[in-house]
């Protein structure tokens, strides 16, 4: 080695950028050479300074392996981090564990989990850190089962877990929703003495949490001495998960008080909570608070606005939102899309896709499932065709859900035999949903021989399903066939198989008041009846007309129509009426499909009170204005 050589101590590699936004090498290595400065200047390999080594101009260091990988990792240069590895494994350091677990790393972190479980195999040697490294990586990964199958091999040679080791595989057990291998790690955190460790502390918790089990993660939550926001954040987030809401909101507001700053993932958690149930005033104190906050409109907490907007029932302020988003990504454009289909604008939907292509956004199989739904809802029997048939175009193979929906277009169409011959030429096994959306359709058009078809399929794939005997039940009574109805009732009572009760709610000052047909129990209850008398007296002096073909009981003409006044949507909006500001928007949920009958009672009720109601189903938003829906009458 020649005088002028130099050692890697005496360049400076810490505070400099080892590369820049393109394909130039290597920046600013200031070495005491100038000669040596000037080739690495005009290099364009992007690692020259391996090249001053082999050329003798500076003496090889593990600590210059080691700062070249961690720069590769830290900027997600892989390729260039291979061909450091490469030059380290033709050095005399080849077998230093401290560089391998570096190169492990790097691997790990950049996501090439099989180039990491090489290195790991060809290690002579592995300490702890190796191990908690590549379980690291499988777990950060959502490679959660190859992180767990590591643990007992470690533990078969005698290593100890760490904090790190520890919080990894309890992050694994939470991806894997296994609560079960979650307590026996549990077990080993506190045979080690981790328990209370707020690293370990706040994966444990986590781990609860995402496998459901919210009392166990409140206990952990309790006993934690400190607490930080990633805590209070798990806890929310589990909650929002489960859609209890209120709990949801009550941490968040204990979470104020104990003066803890809630962060974008906070606001997430709760505006995905406030989505499941529709809660509209309190997601929209959330989205104020978070606007006080400071807190900016990116993607991430952005998307789960706009989805808790849209699916409280006011996509107007969803599409704001969505206008508003400092940056969208693909997630943006399929959760206005999903909007969209799910309030019937499919005008809208299309309009929004062919702007995303425009943008150059790809869409993938979550937006063509979101386009083809709107379609089906909307009756655009070709559009729903050709966007099926784009998914090629763009890569995206078909999965259930596609076929599902592709089934319901063609379904609510009227096109159950071409339903039916698309079921029989799928290149899979058609599943149960598959059949329940020809059932579906074949209830909607009367269709009794290839309803009763579709239901034995249903009844084979999947035999504890309650809808698919209430349908085909419909089917029988419907068409007056009550001999094949009361068959099916039996098979029902003999299966163990329940019709899910029907109810619907409505939420007023934040607090939520739910109702069942001719609903007996609600403090209101007589002043309730009492308003939709009077409300169905008003609406048949305009042309309501009682639609008794849905009251599905052999009973005579008069019984049906009663039966038909005290539907659980009918109550709760008689309700809303009586504690509602006149000319306030109405908003009522429902756990299943709205029956016709209700659909063209409240037609004719924002005629003739005046107001805009909307009623989301199980299906579906429907926007009733004026004596009209936005669905056209077609859902």
């Amino acid at each position: 080695m020649s005088t002028a050589a130099t050692s890697i101590d005496e360049a400076y590699f810490m505070d400099s950028e080892v590369w820049d936004e393109g394909e130039e090498g290597y920046s600013s290595c200031i070495i005491q050479e100038k000669d040596y400065l000037r080739r690495s200047q005009k290099s364009t390999s992007g690692l020259h300074i391996l090249d001053l080594i082999d050329q003798g101009a500076l003496d090889p260091d593990p600590k210059l392996y080691n700062i070249l990988l961690k720069k590769c990792t830290q900027m997600g240069k892989l390729e260039k981090g291979k061909v450091v590895h490469e030059h380290f494994l033709k050095s005399k350091f080849k077998r230093d564990i401290s560089i391998l677990n570096t190169i492990l790393n790097m691997y790990a972190k950049c996501g090439t989990l099989d180039d990491a479980r090489k290195t790991f195999d060809d290690m002579p040697m592995k300490d702890m850190v190796t191990w908690t490294v590549l379980i690291t990586g499988y777990s950060q990964n959502n490679r959660a089962e190859e992180a767990l199958a590591l643990f007992p091999e470690m533990v078969k040679l005698g290593l100890k877990p760490n904090q790190f080791t520890l919080s990894s595989l309890l992050k694994a057990s939470g991806s894997a929703r296994s609560d079960e291998i979650g307590r026996q790690f549990h077990g080993f955190c506190i045979k080690y003495g981790y328990e209370w460790n707020i690293y370990v502390g706040s994966s444990l918790l986590e781990m609860y949490a995402r496998c459901g089990q919210m009392k166990e993660a409140e206990s952990v939550f309790d006993g934690m001495v400190n607490k930080n926001e990633v805590c209070w954040n798990s806890l929310i987030a589990g909650h929002a998960r489960k859609s209890e809401a209120e709990d949801a909101l009550k941490l968040f507001w204990k979470m104020q008080k104990q003066n803890y700053k809630p962060t974008h993932y906070t606001y997430s958690s709760l505006f995905g909570a406030c989505a499941s149930i529709g809660a509209l005033e309190q997601g929209k104190w959330i989205h104020a608070h978070m606007i006080k906050s400071g807190e900016k409109l990116k993607a991430f907490v952005g998307n789960t606005l706009l989805d808790m907007y849209a699916k409280a029932g006011n996509i107007k302020d969803a599409k704001k939102i969505f206008d508003r988003l400092e940056k969208r990504d693909v997630v943006s454009w399929n959760s206005i899309l999903t909007g969209y289909a799910q309030h019937g604008l499919v005008k809208e939907a299309v309009q929004q896709f062919e702007a995303m292509r425009r943008l150059g956004f790809v869409p993938n199989e979550i937006t063509f499932l979101c386009l083809l739904t709107a379609c089906s809802h909307g009756g655009l029997l070709n559009e729903g065709q050709h966007y099926f048939e784009l998914m090629k175009k763009y890569k995206v193979e078909p999965e259930l859900s596609h076929y599902v929906t592709m089934v319901d277009l063609l379904g609510r169409a009227g096109l159950v035999d071409r339903a039916q011959q698309f079921i029989e030429n799928l290149p899979i096994e058609p599943s149960a949903a598959v059949w329940g959306a020809l059932l579906g359709a074949c209830r909607m058009h009367g269709n009794i021989e290839l309803g009763t078809l579709a239901a034995e399929r249903v009844f084979e794939l999947d035999p504890h399903d309650s809808g698919p005997p209430v349908l085909l039940y419909n089917i029988y009574a419907s068409a007056g066939r009550w001999a094949d109805a009361a068959r099916v009732r039996k098979m029902m009572k003999d299966c163990g198989v329940k019709k899910e009760p029907a109810c619907s709610w409505v939420e007023i000052e934040n607090a939520v008041h739910m109702f069942v047909a001719n609903d007996a129990a609600h403090p209101q209850k007589e002043e309730i009846r009492r308003m939709w008398e009077k409300i169905n007296r008003k609406i048949m002096e305009i042309g309501y007309v009682p639609d008794t073909r849905h009251v599905l009981l052999f009973v005579d003409e008069q019984e049906r129509e009663t039966k038909l006044q005290y539907h659980s949507e009918k109550l709760a909006l008689a309700f809303a009426l009586l504690n509602t500001t006149p000319g306030s928007t109405i908003r009522i949920k429902k756990n299943i499909r709205i029956c016709c009958d209700c659909h063209s009672a409240i037609k004719f009720v924002s005629k003739v009170m005046e107001r805009e109601i909307i009623v989301r189903d199980t299906n579906r938003f429907h926007h009733f204005s004026d004596g009209n829906c936005s669905c056209g009458d077609y859902w």
